[in-house]
This record gives structure tokens, sequence and C-alpha cells, in this order.
């Protein structure tokens, strides 16, 4: 299983990802700048967080414009997984392939912390390594990592099962006191309805190795890495 990680000018999590994918787990990894044209030897692309471009205009509004994201979006629309992480997810959200916003969180402060995060959903192959409900802790970095969406939009998130990660506090309480950010709805993480298309503003990658104090991340790569080992042990 190959993994790719998109390295724009200001990226500064690339990185650590790479760290997971290629000393953790021993899986080929390139970092793939943001002018490549070429990803299809990868079966993962993973946005990391930083500030791409500097964040300007809002966080992810010029990386959906440079050229290693139309293929970023021919490789989703193959039905292979992506992965945007913080900044990454703000590119998502402005390329289309995941609904939604990330505005200026509501104390209009940045937020550098270790929050508890409630695992909503098992049932898709980045989370399956957790069991639903799990309490988890991660920590964030961001400036701008308020999840917004209009009504309907966030209608058809709840009803299609869509939240994958909320803010709760430590006894799986989820309420305005555990939103460190005040998303709608506590939301820490969404996916596509496939499953395989993943955006959250928490860093797992921070948090995979236990050195650093906590490993509740490493999971998340741990579910799909079984995942495709499963798939690719299916009788044909």
């Amino acid at each position: 299983m190959k993994f790719g990680i998109v390295v724009f000018p200001g990226s500064n999590c690339d990185r650590d990802v790479a760290y997971v994918t290629q000393d953790l787990l021993n899986c080929p990894t390139r970092m793939v700048w943001h002018e490549e044209t070429d990803i299809s030897d990868l079966d993962v692309v993973v946005l990391p967080g930083g500030f791409s471009y500097g964040d300007y205009l809002r966080c992810g509004a010029i990386a959906q414009f440079s050229p290693i994201m139309s293929h970023v979006i021919a490789h989703a629309k193959q039905g292979k997984f992506v992965l945007g992480i913080c900044n990454g997810f703000q590119v998502l959200t402005e390329t289309g392939l995941l609904p939604g916003a990330l505005v200026r969180n509501r104390d209009l402060h940045f937020i550098c912390d270790r929050v508890p995060l409630k695992i909503e959903r098992t049932d898709i192959p980045w989370t399956s390594a957790y069991a639903t409900g799990e309490m988890i802790t991660l920590p964030v970095a961001h400036g701008e990592g308020r999840y917004y969406a209009h009504t309907d939009t966030l209608k058809a998130l709840e009803d299609g099962n869509q939240i994958v990660f909320r803010y709760a506090n430590s006894r799986g309480e989820i309420d305005e006191t555990s939103n460190p950010n005040g998303s709608v709805n506590n939301i820490a993480g969404i996916c596509d309805r496939t499953g395989k298309i993943l955006g959250m503003m928490p860093h797992p990658e921070r948090a995979s190795d236990s050195v650093l104090g906590s490993a509740d991340g490493i999971k998340l790569f741990h579910g799909l890495l079984a995942f495709m080992s499963e798939q690719r042990l299916q009788p044909v």
C-alpha cells in the first residue's frame, strides 16, 4: 500500500505524516510536490496540515487551484482513499470533495491543545480499528477550524451518518463546553458517502507514537491497512 503526501508551499505537517506511514507503518511513501500531475502509483493521498500558499484569501482557497488537485479529485473519483488533516480538510471543502466550510474559530483565537474526541462511526476503513463511541485524545492547532454548513447540508450529513468525529468531554458528553472552536454539531471530522474521503481538524499523526504521550491516532492508519489487507486476500 503506497501513500502520497502532498506538499504545498506552506505545508508544515507533511513530514509528521511521513514519519507515521513510512517509519511506524513501514509503508512505501513519497512526498508529492504541488506541481506534480501523476499520482497513478498511489493508493492513498494525504493532504497534510499547515498553511498552504500562506493561507491567503482564506484557508485552502488557493490550494484548490494547485496543479496536483485536479489529479487528487480524479484519484478520489476512482474510489481511492484521500485523507485531509487540518489545512488538508480545508482544502477538501474548497474543492467540493467534502461539503461545508471551515471558518474562523468562535473566539477568533488560534487554538493549540489536546482535545477529547468521540468516535461516531466505525464501519468505514479509516475508523474500523476503533470502537463506536470510543473516546480518544488528539492534538488540534488551528485558527480557522470551526466547521460550518447550511442546515440542509447538516441534515444530509447526519442522515447519511457522515459525521466521523465529534468534540466531546472526557465522559463522552457532547455539549457547548466541550466544543473548542464553535463547530456546528460539535463536528471534528466528516467523510463522504463512500467513507473513503475523510477530513478532520485534529491531528492523528501527532498522536501516533507513544513517545509523544499518546498513540490514539495510529489506529486511524491501522484500520485502513487492515481493510486493504483483507481486500487483497479476497478470492477473485
